[in-house]
């Protein structure tokens, strides 16, 4: 795993074999921050990492210098590995030991952008539940990327986009 760009470009992040993770392809995430790069101000935005796994997404965004990131996972041993990989690179991200759902429902603090990357095998009535929760704390303007599996059709879901398929993974941006 790597950061792609940024303050930290091309720095090599060595994550523990044991930990829980899919994490999101450097291939993927080329992709996914291509398209962020010219529809937001990374610089200048607040960010919600869900289901964080080893911080992948988290670092990326701090790299390119979003104001403000949390990121989210209910594994305590992701939660570590996040912490101390945050003190080594210097960046400022909280990080929160929850289960993403629990945190959407109780949680009030609104973001800009919302990037969510569950298990890829929940029933697409889970995947509705997640977006809606999330739609609800954006801030005006704001977006929620949803990374899952290429059999799940997120199209009818609510406030969807647009959709970007990188193999086997989508990323689908609701507003």
């Amino acid at each position: 795993m790597r950061i792609i760009s940024g303050s930290h470009k091309g720095r090599k992040i060595i994550v523990p074999k044991n930990l829980p993770i899919r994490p999101t392809t450097d291939r993927s995430k080329e992709g996914l921050f291509n398209i962020l790069h010219h529809s937001v101000e990374i610089n200048s935005i607040s960010v919600l990492d869900l289901f964080s796994g080893a911080g992948n997404i988290s670092y990326e965004f701090a790299s390119r210098g979003a104001q403000r990131i949390t990121s989210v996972d209910q594994n305590r041993f992701c939660v570590k590995f996040i912490q101390k990989t945050i003190q080594e690179l210097g960046f400022n991200i909280s990080v929160i030991k929850a289960e993403s759902l629990s945190f959407l429902e109780k949680n009030k603090t609104k973001y800009d952008l919302i990037f969510a990357d569950p298990p890829y095998n929940w029933n697409e009535i889970v995947y509705k539940k997640l977006v809606l929760l999330s739609q609800k704390l954006l801030n005006d303007n704001g977006i929620v990327i949803l990374e899952h599996n290429k059999f799940l059709n997120s199209s009818n879901f609510e406030g969807f986009d647009f959709s970007r398929a990188y193999g086997d993974s989508v990323f689908s941006f609701f507003k």
